[in-house]
């Protein structure tokens, strides 16, 4: 008799733990950010959540910027936001998880967000060691100093033995190291984890110069007390492709990722804008794949038809995200140059659409 009560128990305990294992199975699945569940798409996970979870800095005026209203404005954010117009015919389904340079690896390995669109280098090591899959260049940079005015520093060998203020964990705290060692110019790095502790260090002077991106130099200078006390060295010490990124390893959702992101610069090539969207020619074959008229580009990557179309509708071409982000319409005034289109004399270019 007790082995048979022993034996039922048995039963009873093997059960409930299976009931356990169920229902955690369940909240992982269906919580925002967690890690898919095995075999599935991160694409079917984004659409039944209903919205897209994108890492973004919330630092970096111009590429991903939170004001003191809680709106987010930049290149970066219409990144993200053309992915949810693309899933959801609405740019707002979008949560924004602001990541500094040391966490926003992690953010994406462990599955807390989604995509990441934060002015990320893409490297040959991050691409094979972190496991990144990158998805296209949205902008071309370098990375340059900035000096006081007053200080006459006109180029590198101007800061031999001069503390340069970096943010660890970038590629730019790297590549300083290396054209000083180079030159053989000795140095003091000044290293924080926070760009904004980098800038604000920066700024009380800390530091004789500070290194970034160029962009994010210009950009940044903007919100120094005195912004025309600064200038940006006319050098470049390295290359820097800003892409997006998501997970290795998921096909379906990268290749629909990049289609959506590589439709802004395909609607400008074909002179699609959000104002003359609706005008489009019938006759115009090219024009009629991409906006899913024709043939079943959407669908064969398990979005609909017209995802290149709601995109524009509710972001805009690629000229028109720059303009009003960094260029004419915004208050940097950054000249597109090498972010040109390839039949500008520029290095943006998406394949063909068919």
């Amino acid at each position: 008799m007790a082995a048979e009560f022993r034996s039922r128990w048995g039963y009873v305990a093997w059960g409930l733990l299976a009931l356990l294992l169920v229902l955690l199975w369940g909240c992982t699945a269906e919580a925002p950010g967690d890690t898919p569940i095995p075999g599935a798409s991160r694409l079917d996970l984004v659409k039944s959540r209903g919205q897209l979870i994108c890492g973004v800095s919330g630092e970096l005026p111009g590429f991903s910027f939170v004001d003191t209203q809680g709106q987010y404005s930049g290149l970066d954010v219409d990144m993200c936001r053309a992915i949810a117009a693309a899933l959801f015919d609405d740019p707002k389904a979008v949560q924004f998880r602001n990541l500094n340079a040391k966490e926003r690896f992690t953010a994406l390995q462990t599955g807390e967000i989604d995509i990441l669109s934060r002015n990320t280098t893409w490297t040959m090591s991050r691409d094979a060691v972190t496991k990144l899959e990158f998805i296209t260049v949205v902008f071309f940079d370098g990375q340059g100093l900035m000096v006081p005015v007053k200080s006459g520093i006109q180029n590198l060998e101007g800061l031999k033995n001069a503390a340069i203020c970096a943010q660890s964990g970038t590629t730019t705290e790297l590549n300083l190291s290396d054209q000083m060692r180079k030159r053989r110019i000795p140095y003091q790095p000044v290293t924080f984890e926070d760009i904004n502790a980098t800038f604000a260090a920066y700024g009380a002077g800390r530091c004789q110069a500070i290194t970034a991106d160029r962009s994010a130099l210009i950009t940044r200078r903007t919100r120094l007390s005195q912004p025309q006390e600064h200038r940006v060295l006319d050098l470049v010490l390295s290359k820097e492709p800003l892409a997006p990124a998501v997970l290795d390893g998921d096909t379906p959702w990268f290749n629909a990722v990049k289609a959506i992101l590589y439709a802004p610069l395909e609607a400008e090539e074909l002179g699609i804008t959000q104002a003359n969207l609706s005008q489009q020619s019938q006759d115009n074959a090219a024009v009629q794949r991409f906006l899913g008229q024709e043939g079943t580009l959407g669908q064969d990557m398990g979005l609909t038809n017209d995802f290149a179309a709601r995109v524009i509708r509710h972001v805009g071409n690629f000229g028109e995200i720059y303009e009003r982000s960094l260029g004419s319409q915004s208050q940097f005034r950054l000249p597109r140059s090498q972010n040109r289109l390839w039949n500008q004399e520029g290095l943006l270019m998406a394949p063909p659409f068919r």
